[in-house]
């Protein structure tokens, strides 16, 4: 932890949401909220709507007006709370307008703290905020508090949202591999998971394989992908056992760098992102027409970002803190920064809490290093298994109604 100001800095904190949501988003964003509620340097706690779209159109709510039951339902209620974007903004010295705004709706709330959750992106976003404010010399302390299921974020150890995003998927195969052997016959599996440059979550795959429920095969984006390699070892798995399960991250490419979804590159997000998707229905139509087997493709889609009932305790209690964390750092002066995990699992598992530059972290990507990718490229080996297994520990508490979930229920009373 920093030291403190001599001289703390006293006013409004504004938090927002960027990004894919995840299943555990808004339990950082209650770790922000109940902090700043909390702290005697913070005069009034907003969120804004649809993060920076909602700085930009002064669409902030009054969380001082909230329930705190309702607050606190946060830990686990699904999905961005107070909604996304996907934003670009450009950098301040190709253009000021945004910053301008920005800058007017701070000081007009006397907004001194900001907390920015989101990604890649968002942490970029943070940065070029942070560092414009800084040149107009205006007093605030902002810090990126990280959320990403792609866990691809650089300077921290992972991300919350990917634990539990993982432990769905782990999951998931688990129960459709189980589905798969059913009848006496063949059967060949191809699932779909989240990852467009960084294989974390279709990596999580191999975990099912712990209870002998996971996949045969598991392709990741980390490598380039070969059709015939891929369809040799389809068929040879196939024919070996009579039946293939595969896991497949929706970013695999080719040597030449193109992707083998049928996604048009043109499609794109805010960031200029291609928008993927449709590869398992791809590959099932070639593996079909290979083999004559029976195939089933399985897209499991924005299933793995909003499964709160799959979630990972370790998950909820880690994004708290994140959000804690980042409120405590910035009233202890800290600014440009960004929450990471430092963890070890030697004799146990342990994850202590650091800040890493916002220079350092954006548009940056961790992805899996080769070393833990099998020679052959269609496996992961025990060093990831090594590496994931304690993230996906424990089992949530979760308020029920009629044995379903009870999410929160906020008024968001809106400043104007």
């Amino acid at each position: 932890m920093a030291k403190k100001w001599k001289d703390p800095l006293y006013g409004a904190v504004l938090y927002g949401q960027s990004g894919g949501p995840s299943a555990v988003i808004n339990a950082s964003a209650y770790g922000v909220i109940k902090t700043a509620l909390e702290s005697v340097h913070v005069t009034k706690v907003y969120a804004a709507e649809n993060g920076i779209l909602g700085i930009l159109d002064e669409r902030l709510m009054v969380m001082n007006k909230e329930d705190p039951e309702e607050l606190e339902r946060l830990l686990h209620t699904p999905s961005s709370a107070f909604g996304s974007c996907r934003y670009k903004i450009a950098a301040p010295e190709d253009d000021e307008t945004d910053y301008k705004r920005i800058l007017d709706i701070f000081e007009s709330y006397n907004i001194r703290y900001f907390f920015y959750n989101g990604g890649n992106d968002s942490m970029d976003t943070c940065n070029k905020i942070s560092r414009y404010l800084k040149k107009k010399r205006y007093d605030c302390h902002i810090i990126g508090v990280p959320k990403t299921i792609d866990n691809d974020l650089y300077g921290t150890d992972h991300c919350p949202g990917f634990a539990s995003a993982a432990k769905y998927i782990a999951t998931s195969i688990m129960e459709a591999s189980r589905d798969s052997h059913v009848y006496n016959t063949g059967l060949i599996t191809i699932i779909e998971c989240m990852g467009r440059h960084a294989g974390w979550l279709t990596a999580a795959a191999v975990l099912a394989s712990e209870n002998c429920d996971g996949p045969d095969l598991i392709y990741l984006p980390e490598v380039d992908f070969d059709m015939q390699d891929f369809l040799d070892d389809v068929i040879r798995v196939y024919e070996g056992k009579g039946s293939c399960m595969v896991a497949v991250s929706e970013g695999i490419h080719y040597a030449d760098g193109t992707f083998v979804s049928e996604a048009k590159t043109s499609a794109t997000d805010g960031f200029g992102h291609a928008q993927l998707g449709g590869l398992a229905a791809k590959l099932t139509a070639i593996v079909r027409a290979a083999t004559g087997a029976k195939v089933r493709g399985i897209e499991l889609s924005l299933l793995q970002r909003c499964a709160a009932h799959c979630a990972s305790q370790t998950d909820i209690d880690e994004a708290f803190r994140a959000g804690e964390f980042a409120v405590e750092s910035a009233i202890a002066g800290e600014s440009g920064k960004m929450v990471g995990f430092s963890c070890s699992r030697r004799n146990g598992y342990t994850c202590k809490l650091v800040l890493v530059n916002l220079e350092d972290v954006a548009n940056e990507e961790k992805k899996i290093p080769l070393s833990w990718i099998t020679s052959d490229n269609s496996f992961v080996g025990e060093k990831f298994v090594q590496y994931c297994r304690p993230l996906l520990a424990g089992e949530p508490q979760r308020e029920t109604v009629d044995g379903l979930p009870r999410f929160a229920k906020l008024k968001k009373v809106f400043t104007r």
